[in-house]
């Protein structure tokens, strides 16, 4: 039983997401409507009575980034007016990658969306699979990472897998990857990505241990955005002859062509969550969100 009277207030692009939170929550959804005006501009509006309630505002910032932080800052701002308590629930972070000033006299640019959040009133961040963790230090007030590696275990049980083997991308990834191993009973590698600073070129440098022919291949990442470090890990793996290829990220933002490259390369199955609302939004985070805001209580 909760402790406090919940409202759950939806940005349009997490619509689904929020409405499964409140009815996990037993409480009430307060709906919002975006208008974009044709100089780039947007506003949000809801209505509805809101009294002695803490408000969880739950908005995803992927493309477009700038414009969907400035409305997910606009919400909690609004949120704030009416509420001394806001759970800002943000399942995918932009800027979350800009963490370190990687060279001189770059801008860490999650610190000052962290100074935005605490400025408009958030009290509390939920997030999921922050690229980043380190990086959660530069909001001044609690809060959470959740994983969705159980979603993506629980989700493999029901397929009947050959001898999966499970394949982070880089060594960023790669504990997340041992976790999700380990559910499923698979072999598990990580590749030695690694990213010119100043040419954005891309390379791996690993050794590949025996495997047998006509097994699954499982790459696992937290985000697939221009499917670079996918398509070079499938070229680097393909010699393998795998009988299925799948992607698995919790946070599908595929801009671009990177459906189609991905799917070219000889992709059997994209699974991702509805971090990002989309067609490859097969698993849905509002369980392990609730059971979060939960344990906050």
């Amino acid at each position: 039983m909760l402790k406090h009277n919940y409202l759950v207030i939806g940005h349009p692009n997490s619509e689904t997401l929020a409405k499964n939170i409140a009815k996990k929550l037993k409480t009430k959804y307060l709906k919002t409507t975006l208008k974009v005006f044709p100089d780039g501009e947007s506003k949000l509006t809801f209505s509805g009575n809101i009294k002695n309630e803490k408000i969880i505002v739950v908005s995803s910032t992927g493309p477009p980034v700038d414009s969907n932080i400035v409305q997910t800052l606009s919400l909690i701002s609004k949120s704030r007016e009416m509420s001394s308590q806001v759970i800002a629930v943000v399942p995918y972070m932009g800027y979350a990658k800009q963490d370190k000033e990687f060279l001189k006299g770059e801008i860490i640019t999650i610190s000052v969306i962290a100074k935005l959040f605490k400025a408009v009133g958030a009290t509390q961040l939920i997030v999921v699979d922050f690229h980043s963790p380190n990086a959660l230090s530069f909001f001044k007030f609690p809060t959470k990472n959740i994983s969705a590696v159980s979603l993506f275990a629980e989700y493999f049980r029901n397929h009947k897998l050959k001898n999966p083997l499970v394949v982070s991308p880089d060594m960023y990834w790669k504990s997340n990857a041992e976790i999700f191993a380990k559910y499923l009973k698979a072999t598990v590698i990580a590749l030695n990505k690694q990213r010119d600073r100043t040419s954005g070129k891309l390379v791996i440098n690993s050794s590949f241990p025996k495997f047998s022919k006509g097994n699954d291949l499982i790459l696992f990442d937290d985000m697939v955005s221009s499917g670079e470090s996918i398509l070079k890990a499938i070229k680097f793996l393909k010699k393998e002859n795998f009988r299925k290829i799948y992607v698995v990220c919790t946070h599908p933002v595929f801009v671009g062509y990177s459906e189609k490259e991905i799917k070219e390369a000889g992709v059997t199955t994209i699974i991702g969550t509805n971090s990002i609302d989309g067609k490859f939004s097969k698993l849905d985070l509002s369980g392990i969100i609730s059971k979060s805001i939960q344990d906050w209580e």
